[in-house]
């Protein structure tokens, strides 16, 4: 249904110009932004639209890290060696109603609500299919939060053709073994593995344990920055809500979660030291969950058949830096795992051990 309308829509609302802006000739499209190709034109509303409609105006909220989690419950449901899915399609979208089922999927069910009907709408404007919906979406809302990498949107997926098999999503209950080998296959290396959980910094848990919807994986959640990766490695002394719940470990602070899968990784000799070189290193962070992003957000697409529409992204505030040990914290509260590289020195912020507050609107 979309592409003969979308290309109606290019030829007829464009009235592009081609400029020179350097070395890269760009079209200025009808509404005065620029871009690389005359396709991406509409998708300068398509941002607005969602800004408007999903992420409150853009805001680093609960919208913007489901956004980004669907983004990888939609595409790591494939596998390199075929029979598992067609990756970054969309699928989780359009066939919500078997994936809903699937027990990782467990707390998409808001986000889906949230996002299906501004996808009608921009369907049914200008045709985008539920891949490209749900890969922009997810681009969009992390460019929201301060610190983030601005990520690459590919445009032109078709639609999917059916849903994504069950059990290809890590569970927080998973152990090392488990999870690198599903990302293996999917075609991710444990260095890989590590960089796309740098998701957790804008990230929070809704049904680990349900009576604490909304709980933060670290004390900076609206912060696109390493704090996740120092604070999985302070010693856990709580659970914030009731009790131990499957996929939790000891907390270091009141109202934080730390997943068990976020807790082994960080102390394996598989992925210790990939883990440990995150902190405090906002360049690696980025760019290496970048890197990454762009590889998933494609999986089991023909990349020579899509349009790098990257620069319809927002670029993402900065972050000031650096990160710091929360209060009453120190270098003796840190679970070192990689004792052959130094860790890195950071001040601890001053006053009485905090208490990390939900994700407002979960």
């Amino acid at each position: 249904m979309a592409f003969t309308r979308l290309a109606t829509i290019v030829s007829l609302a464009l009235g592009a110009i081609t400029v020179n802006a350097g070395l890269v000739r760009r079209v200025t499209c009808a509404n005065g932004k620029t871009t690389t190709n005359a396709v991406c034109c509409p998708l300068f509303d398509a941002v607005d639209f969602l800004q408007t409609n999903l992420f409150d105006g853009s805001e680093c909220g609960e919208e913007a890290h489901s956004a980004l989690r669907l983004t990888f419950h939609d595409a790591i449901g494939f596998s390199i060696h075929g029979g598992k899915g067609g990756g970054a399609d969309g699928s989780i979208l359009a066939f919500n109603s078997t994936e809903l089922q699937f027990h990782a999927n467990g707390g998409i069910d808001d986000i889906i609500a949230g996002q299906f009907p501004v996808f009608q709408t921009l369907s049914q404007q200008i045709g985008i299919s539920p891949g490209d919906f749900v890969h922009l979406a997810g681009a969009v809302g992390t460019a929201n939060c301060p610190g983030a990498p601005r990520l690459e949107f590919m445009f032109g997926r078709p639609p999917p053709v059916a849903p994504a098999p069950d059990l290809t999503i890590p569970e927080p209950t998973d152990n090392v073994t488990s999870i690198l080998a599903r990302f293996a296959d999917a075609g991710f290396s444990p260095e890989e593995a590590i960089a796309l959980l740098s998701s957790h910094t804008i990230a929070a848990a809704d049904v680990v344990d349900t009576t604490i919807p909304g709980t933060p994986f670290d004390s900076t959640v609206g912060t696109f920055d390493s704090q996740v990766f120092l604070e999985v490695l302070l010693k856990g002394t709580l659970f914030p809500g009731n009790g131990s719940q499957p996929g939790e470990v000891l907390s270091p602070i009141a109202g934080e979660m730390r997943l068990q899968s976020d807790f082994v990784l960080s102390q394996d000799p598989r992925t210790a030291c990939f883990w440990q070189a995150m902190v405090n290193n906002q360049e690696r962070m980025t760019t290496q969950f970048k890197a990454a992003m762009a590889k998933l957000q494609t999986l089991g697409q023909n990349t020579k058949n899509l349009v790098d529409c990257s620069d319809v992204v927002p670029v993402p505030a900065s972050f000031a830096g650096p990160i710091t040990f929360p209060a009453s914290f120190s270098m003796a509260d840190v679970q070192i795992a990689c004792p052959q590289e130094a860790f890195p020195m950071l001040a601890t912020v001053a006053g009485p051990a905090p208490t990390v507050a939900p994700v407002p609107g979960s």
